[in-house]
């Protein structure tokens, strides 16, 4: 089911074929009553696919299962989606509706759990390359405490102390 949701327009939706197919309808019946109650679905729970973004979500899949299809997709958010089980109003279509919204919440999470990984990574990444710094700083000072101090040098012949230190 988790499958079956897409990312486009930066919106998890589902097809509307999918959707269809999920509620144990046609694909047309589907889309004829969302024509037919237009007010229960504004623009951010359903809209057209564009030939683009069409071609684009098939070169995606090895295989169109869309075979024929004539007419650009719509495609559902997870708020159009329960609203497409309300106005087909079969038993089928209600049940499946909480399977919908369960299958859009863990997506939601997936998507959470992935964008909480990647920001740990970087975290991560930070803390190496700071700590890899503090590394090599810390080689070099053992480094020169390492080397014996070079000696002081004597010069040749024969110095008087005039300063008086006693050295």
């Amino acid at each position: 089911m988790v499958g079956r949701i897409t990312v486009i327009r930066g919106q998890r939706v589902m097809l509307d074929a999918d959707l269809a197919e999920l509620y144990g309808a046609e694909t047309r019946r589907l889309n004829e009553q969302v024509r037919r109650n237009r007010a229960k679905f504004p623009s951010d729970f359903i809209f057209q696919l564009t030939d683009d973004e069409f071609k684009n979500l098939k070169s995606q899949f090895a295989t169109s299962s869309w075979g024929g299809t004539r007419k650009l997709p719509f495609v559902f958010t997870e708020h159009g989606a329960i609203m497409a089980a309300t106005v087909l109003n079969s038993p089928r279509a209600v049940e499946m509706s909480v399977f919908v919204v369960r299958a859009f919440v863990q997506f939601r999470g997936i998507l959470t759990t992935h964008k909480e990984l990647a920001a740990k990574f970087e975290e991560l990444e930070q803390r190496v390359s700071q700590h890899d710094q503090a590394l090599f700083e810390l080689m070099q000072a053992i480094k020169s405490l390492m080397t014996p101090p070079a000696p002081k040098k004597r010069s040749i012949g024969f110095t008087a102390n005039i300063e008086g230190d006693g050295k």
